[in-house]
């Protein structure tokens, strides 16, 4: 059995931030900024009660006698309690006897075109443990992107020299979150096998995710700071679009209102957990791609099928949107940016988010531990949806149009990722040129 660590790094940072951002505000609260203190506290407190209340959901303890764990939860002392309480199950494995063990059957990854499947004993303490953490795999998720991600949004906007403990620590919960948000989304699509991530997948994972919601989180700040009250419509537009698009689909779908999430909840219930649901999938999608897609009329609630043309389109419309967003950041910039290059700074945020989707790409060629179980190649998928919107603007110019019927039949290239490495790499080497060169320039200027 394995040692809980994603449970105690949870912890600890979910610990590190709220202590960090208390102490923030209360230098807030003495300087006489009462906004920034109000809304540091705020950024604490929501996703700190988000995070009691799944882990009551998940562990069930209001269907139980346990006024005590209660009582600590509404003192937003849960994740300790709950990882005091994992180290414990995991110190007493095999001293008592277990009166009851289940057995649990998984597939292995396929060798050769075959997968066989293995029978294996779960102890009544493992299952207590499997339990805990799922739970918090699913609370770092909602604190990372509904605490963290605009806390540190937040103090980057405010940009003063004491914030950097807490920034550093709510940039690592975010990538932190994200990074445990794409191993729930594997070991969800793939329950029926034995899923093992290896380090270079979870190196992979972070160096992807940091360099994406790096970029994005500086992006936002850099436009609000010159265009405040722009940004508004910005985020709105961003968050209402993810929020009601698994609406949408559920709607068009004309499927039967969920009614298996959990017994005891009534219809009210069902549709406050699932606007929960969806209002968690925005907001990760307003910072990165989330690789949990929700699906209401699903079951389980997700979608499991690996959408390539989907992810193509999200990063291809974040990629266009944070290029815009530096545009005009750039255009209209006050005289406070003097001290830096501004062209150099606008092409390091492009090409750290190019380097974030090179890492994406890499992750699913050579690290993803369900690669041999993909119904198709995500070369060929990415390849199919470029080709369809060469297609669609091939034939929406008015040159390209044919006189007569003609039997369009796309090419099918072979297209691998070292031609796709080779060519990122040769981008990213003269965008470093360049951008050296830029530098060059502007010293000479100054």
């Amino acid at each position: 059995m394995r040692l809980p660590c994603s449970i105690f790094v949870s912890v600890s940072l979910f610990t590190a931030e709220t202590t960090a951002a208390l102490y923030l505000s209360s230098t807030y609260s003495s300087a006489g900024d009462q906004i920034w203190q109000g809304l540091t506290l705020l950024f604490t407190l929501v996703p700190s009660v988000l995070v009691q209340l799944t882990l009551t959901f998940i562990h069930r303890d209001l269907s139980r006698d346990r006024p005590l764990i209660l009582l600590l939860h509404i003192l937003q002392l849960g994740p300790i309690v709950r990882c005091l309480e994992a180290f414990c199950i995991y110190g007493s494995v095999g001293r008592v006897e277990e009166p009851y063990v289940s057995i649990t059957r998984k597939k292995q990854m396929p060798r050769g075109g075959q997968s066989e499947e293995v029978e294996r004993q779960v102890g009544q303490a493992e299952g207590k443990l499997f339990t805990h953490r799922a739970a918090f795999a699913r609370t770092s998720v909602i604190q990372a992107f509904l605490g963290s991600a605009p806390q540190l949004t937040l103090q980057l906007y405010i940009c003063v020299l004491q914030q950097g403990t807490l920034m550093v620590i709510s940039l690592l919960s975010i990538v932190y979150g994200a990074l445990r948000c794409n191993i729930l989304a594997i070991k969800l699509k793939y329950d029926d096998y034995e899923v093992d991530v290896r380090p270079m997948a979870y190196l992979c994972i972070f160096l992807w995710r940091s360099f994406e919601i790096a970029t994005r989180v500086v992006v936002l700040v850099l436009f609000s700071s010159v265009l405040q009250l722009w940004i508004l419509p910005v985020v709105l537009l961003n968050f209402l679009t993810f929020f009601l698009y698994p609406w949408i689909l559920f709607w068009q779908s004309h499927s039967p209102f969920p009614e298996n999430i959990e017994k005891t909840l009534t219809r009210v219930g069902t549709t406050i957990v699932l606007c929960l649901l969806t209002f968690l999938y925005a907001g990760i999608n307003m910072f990165c791609w989330s690789a949990v897609q929700v699906k209401l009329n699903d079951p389980d609630l997700i979608n499991k099928a690996l959408n390539w043309y989907h992810m193509a389109v999200y990063y291809m419309l974040r990629f266009v949107e944070n290029a815009s967003l530096l545009l005009l950041w750039y255009i209209y910039k006050t005289d406070f940016y003097n001290f830096i290059c501004a062209p150099l700074l606008v092409l390091q945020l492009l090409v750290a988010y190019t380097m974030a989707i090179f890492f994406m790409l890499v992750f699913f060629q050579f690290c993803h531990p369900c690669r041999r179980l993909f119904s198709s190649s995500m070369t060929q998928g990415l390849w199919n949806c470029s080709s369809l919107l060469c297609l669609m603007c091939n034939s929406a110019s008015p040159h390209n149009r044919p006189i007569g019927k003609v039997a369009l039949e796309p090419p099918s290239p072979t297209f691998d990722l070292n031609s796709v490495t080779s060519n990122m790499l040769y981008f990213w080497f003269l965008c470093t040129a360049v951008s050296y060169s830029l530098q060059y320039t502007g010293m000479r200027i100054n």
